[in-house]
């Protein structure tokens, strides 16, 4: 596209979500915090998958931990006394920044992943009892299934609406109103890893009025949405920081309502977690609230830069970067729609919504060819990164979503578990093509966040374009024939 004709497709952006320009100050955090990506000619859309650090986080983190003299948490020295206070200041101000007030513990865990495994292994499933997960979840909140039935727990899962992949609401309350007599765990997500809905946080009160108990997965959501804990109460929620703010890595969190953790029963302990341990008397005491859960020792060095982030966040404001996710997101949806072959058949088939309406900025799809067929979402990563751009293809560890949207059936995936231990994405693709089945075992995700811009969206419509009329996708001297599903040589 020429210069001249990219600024009349910006100009006509504009007239159609005039929303953008109001967040231009995210055009300034990307010049002075952001710069590399432009410098670099890089194009990062995998916001779901992490967000990117700013420098300024990263200096002012950098300051600290140069300046000072810190140690392990577990101890009264200086070193030590120097970092407790800057760990438990860093709790504070996630519990402040998400509202939890007094009402909430926060916990922190290595990842959104921990601490969902937190809540799973110390859950008090048993006979009588329920875990009912919604369809559209994360693997880190599938797995609590299987604590759930080695206690006997009945396994339920909430099953989604499709073409936009949102909870069957009706569904969801006829499942949430039966009667359980042991504890009842309802699972999840805030906003979609895979098609970026955001599911109805009214669910939450529902659940619990019903006398269930509410485990919120707000990973995807956080990043670009304010979850307020003193309005929407789940008895727990789970993030990760590297999903808000891009860094730390290896710091997430479990908050956690008073008395949904003292519902907990951990089945193990560990260096930090008790006040009494008898090697003599084989026994132990845990500690007291959050500390009871924070095994070992935490990385310590790197959770004063969650505070950091916080700020970063604070001061850029969760929702300028959610009206500017948001137009883009709406140009993104109604240009991938119009993309035709020559022969008129859509070159895009969507997985979710296909308006903004209850949605983020996460957009999965797959490109198809003239005739219809699927075209190799690993082979359109590979061509997209020879373009400098960053996207995530694969099933994005969410298979409910992805069962769900290419109408996968029970039998399909039976299929694919008698594989054995062979059994991964790949061969299960292929199983599906030898079957004759033109379904795909996953997608090309692209997703937005804090300092996305046009020219980064604009970039993957050009790229997607690209498809238009090919059935064959080049790698360099290797090229991709869809028909026959084999890698050929050029000529052969």
């Amino acid at each position: 596209m020429t210069q001249a004709a990219r600024r009349r497709s910006y100009e006509e952006f504009l007239s159609r979500f005039p929303e953008y320009a109001s967040a231009r100050s995210l055009d300034e955090l990307r010049a002075s915090d952001f710069a590399r990506l432009d410098e670099r000619g890089q194009t990062y859309l995998d916001y779901t998958g992490g967000a990117l650090p700013a420098r300024s986080h990263i200096e002012r983190h950098m300051e600290l931990l140069l300046s000072g003299v810190f140690g392990n948490p577990h101890s009264a020295n200086p070193a030590s006394s120097a970092m407790t206070a800057l760990v438990e200041r860093a709790r504070r101000a996630a519990l402040a920044y998400f509202h939890g007030g007094d009402d909430y513990a926060l916990i922190f865990t290595p990842n959104a992943s921990g601490a969902l495994k937190l809540v799973g292994e110390s859950f008090p499933f048993a006979p009588g009892g329920r875990f009912l997960a919604a369809a559209d979840n994360h693997n880190s909140v599938n797995g609590i299934r299987e604590f759930a039935r080695a206690r006997g727990a009945r396994v339920d899962y909430a099953p989604l609406a499709v073409p936009a992949l949102r909870l069957d609401l009706p569904a969801v309350r006829a499942l949430l109103e039966e009667d359980d007599a042991g504890e009842r765990l309802f699972a999840f997500p805030a906003q979609s890893n895979f098609t970026g809905v955001k599911h109805p946080l009214e669910l939450v009160e529902e659940a619990r009025a019903r006398r269930w108990r509410v485990l919120l997965d707000a990973a995807a959501f956080a990043p670009s949405n304010r979850l307020d804990l003193s309005a929407v109460r789940p008895d727990f929620v789970t993030v990760s920081f590297y999903k808000m703010f891009g860094y730390p890595t290896g710091v997430g969190a479990l908050l956690a309502r008073h008395e949904a953790l003292a519902l907990l029963r951990r089945p193990w302990f560990a260096g930090g977690t008790v006040n009494f341990a008898s090697v003599g008397a084989q026994r132990h005491r845990l500690a007291r609230g959050e500390a009871a859960f924070e095994d070992g020792t935490l990385n310590y060095l790197s959770i004063p830069a969650v505070e950091m982030g916080l700020e970063l966040m604070e001061r850029t404001g969760v929702e300028t970067i959610a009206t500017r996710v948001r137009a883009l997101t709406g140009w993104l949806l109604e240009e991938l729609l119009a993309l035709r072959h020559s022969n008129g058949r859509a070159m895009v088939r969507l997985y979710g919504p296909a308006t903004v309406e209850h949605r983020g900025g996460t957009v999965t799809l797959n490109l198809y060819d003239p005739e219809g067929h699927l075209l190799d979402y690993r082979r359109v990563e590979e061509l997209a990164g020879a373009e400098g751009i960053s996207l995530r293809t694969g099933c994005f560890c969410n298979p409910g979503a992805g069962e769900c949207a290419e109408g996968l059936t029970g039998a399909e995936m039976l299929a694919g578990y008698a594989l054995g231990d062979d059994i991964n994405l790949h061969s299960f693709l292929r199983l599906m093509q030898d079957s004759g089945r033109n379904k795909s075992a996953g997608a090309i995700r692209v997703s937005m966040g804090m300092v996305s811009n046009w020219d980064d969206v604009s970039k993957f419509v050009e790229f997607a374009e690209g498809f238009r009329d090919q059935t064959r996708l080049g790698i360099g001297q290797v090229t991709f024939d869809i028909d026959s599903c084999r890698v050929v040589r050029d000529g052969s």
